[in-house]
C-alpha cells in the first residue's frame, strides 16, 4: 500500500514518461487525467501519495492541489511544475515541488521521502520520518539524531498530524507529568525540534504555534 501512487496526468502538453519508470522500480501507480477524476477515486481508495503533473495540464496545480489538501489534508503530494506555468510567490499547495527538468532519480528520492513508513519502527507523517529504533529523524534528505525526548515529542506530533496538541497533554505524553507550570521547557525542545525538521525554523513550516493552545504538525 505504501508504494502506491495516484498520478494526475493529462496530455496537453508532452512530459517525460515517469509513470513507466517508476513503475519498473516497484511502484503500484493509477493514472487519472483530471483532479475531479482523482477526488472522487480517492473517496473510495487509499494512496500513499499525489503526483500532481501540472506541467502535462498545462497549468501550475494549485487549485487541484487545494482541493486535495482540503478534502484529503493527510494525503502527500508532490507537484510537478513547468517553468512557463509557476506558482505564485510563497505559494505553498504541496509537500514537494519539482520544477522541470529533472531525474527520475530525484523524483524516485522525493517519492520515497513522501511515502508512509514499510515496518513498524518508522513513523512517518509527510516529508517527516522517524527512526523510532534509533531516534533518527529525516526529513527532505536530511537526518538528525534526537535525544529520546525529543523523539518522544516528535511522536506524538506524527501519530496526530493536523490535530492541535494542548500543552497539557504535551506534558502528560513525554514528560508523563500533569504539572505545566514550566512552559520554558516545552518551547525549548520545540525549538529544537523545529531545527531538526524545519528549513528555517524561526519560520516554521511544519510545526506551527497555536496561541494559547498549544502547537499543531501541518504536513
Amino acid at each position: 500500500m505504501s508504494k502506491h501512487i495516484l498520478w494526475i496526468e493529462g496530455k496537453r502538453i508532452k512530459t517525460q514518461d515517469f509513470v513507466t519508470r517508476l513503475r519498473k522500480k516497484n511502484f503500484n501507480i493509477t493514472v487519472l487525467p483530471t483532479g475531479q477524476a482523482a477526488l472522487n477515486w480517492l473517496e473510495e481508495n487509499t494512496v500513499g501519495a499525489v503526483v500532481v503533473n501540472a506541467a502535462s495540464l498545462g497549468s501550475n496545480g494549485k487549485g487541484i492541489c487545494q482541493r486535495l489538501r482540503k478534502h484529503f489534508p493527510h494525503v502527500s503530494i508532490l507537484l510537478i511544475l513547468s517553468p512557463d506555468f509557476p506558482l505564485p510567490p510563497e505559494t505553498n499547495v504541496a509537500h514537494e515541488t519539482l520544477v522541470l527538468p529533472f531525474t527520475t532519480r530525484k523524483l524516485f528520492n522525493r517519492l520515497n521521502s513522501l511515502l508512509p513508513a514499510e515496518n513498524g519502527h518508522t513513523i512517518a507523517a509527510g516529508p517527516i520520518r522517524l527512526d523510532t529504533d534509533h531516534n533518527m529523524v529525516e526529513c527532505h534528505g536530511r537526518r538528525t539524531h534526537l535525544t529520546p525526548r525529543l523523539a518522544s515529542l516528535l511522536q506524538a506530533f506524527l501519530k496526530h498530524p493536523g490535530k492541535v496538541l494542548k500543552r497539557e497533554e504535551l506534558f502528560a505524553q513525554v514528560w508523563e507529568t500533569a504539572y505545566t507550570g514550566d512552559t520554558r521547557t516545552l518551547d525549548v525542545h520545540i525549538s529544537w525540534l523545529r531545527r531538526a525538521i524545519e528549513e528555517t525554523p524561526r519560520k516554521p513550516r511544519y510545526l506551527k504555534t497555536i496561541r494559547g493552545l498549544g502547537y499543531r504538525l501541518d504536513v
